[in-house]
């Protein structure tokens, strides 16, 4: 019989030597290393390492075409009226935050499969499709303003307030069938795309002055909460902040 003492000692590192040379890897390279001074005061801007160029707002229509952009107006006016809290959606710059998102890869769908086959799905599944933001919006308020015209006489904008809240809330009912897309399609991406603008950072065109962020004490993009965490149920009195800044921080 063969002696325990005796058996062969397995080749390569044992777990003990293995653990042993890594604690001395770790050792040599904790060794002190000459810290990096910046001299003077760095300056900071805002969206300095993950810039989002700000919208402009003066630059004229992106995507819609002036008859689309009043209609656009006028629905946004209605989807979100003034009222004694907070300016319409149309004052709120709904429309031109819209207006950007299509003409920018939203519009095309860039960052989504768009390629078929396409058919009906369930409700888990969500939307199916095959029209991109664009095709929607150009199809839509052009049926829109046709439906007007037969019906009423005259284009969406130049209803009565009451008339076009009338149109909208059969739109959402499928109450109205409009030529080349589906009337509830339709109405969803606008409103969704609305409270978008409405709530979004001013950075993109909507949310005018922060008007909805003020409505709901919402204080926007601010660096550090953490000396406020704690203080629950208490009004800290904060003024809004945009992702670039206060109007009054522009030099």
């Amino acid at each position: 019989m063969s002696n325990k003492n005796d058996t062969a000692k397995p080749s390569g590192l044992t777990r003990r030597e293995l653990l042993g040379s890594s604690a001395a890897l770790l050792i040599g390279a904790s060794s002190p290393v000459q810290a990096l001074t910046v001299k003077g005061t760095p300056e900071w801007k805002p969206l300095a390492n993950n810039a989002v160029p700000p919208v402009d707002t003066d630059a004229g229509w992106q995507f819609f075409t002036d008859e689309e952009a009043v209609t656009v107006e006028a629905i946004v006016e209605r989807l979100i009226p003034a009222d004694d809290l907070s300016m319409s959606g149309k004052d709120a710059g709904c429309a031109v935050f819209i207006d950007r998102q299509l003409a920018g890869a939203y519009g095309g769908y860039e960052r989504l499969y768009m390629h078929g086959p396409f058919q009906d799905g369930t409700p888990e599944q969500g939307d199916q499709s095959a029209l991109t933001p664009k095709q929607r919006y150009r199809l839509g308020l052009g049926a829109l303003n046709d439906h007007c015209r037969n019906e009423h006489g005259a284009t969406f904008a130049e209803l009565s307030g009451e008339a076009r809240d009338q149109i909208l809330a059969q739109l959402e009912e499928e109450e109205i069938q409009l030529d080349d897309i589906d009337s509830l399609v339709f109405f969803e991406i606008v409103l969704q795309n609305t409270m978008e603008g409405f709530f979004a950072d001013p950075l993109y065109g909507g949310n005018r002055d922060m008007v909805s962020w003020k409505m709901l004490g919402f204080p926007g993009a601010r660096y550090d909460y953490r000396d406020y965490v704690e203080r629950h149920n208490e009004d800290l009195g904060f003024e809004p902040v945009s992702i670039g800044g206060r109007p009054d921080w522009q030099a």
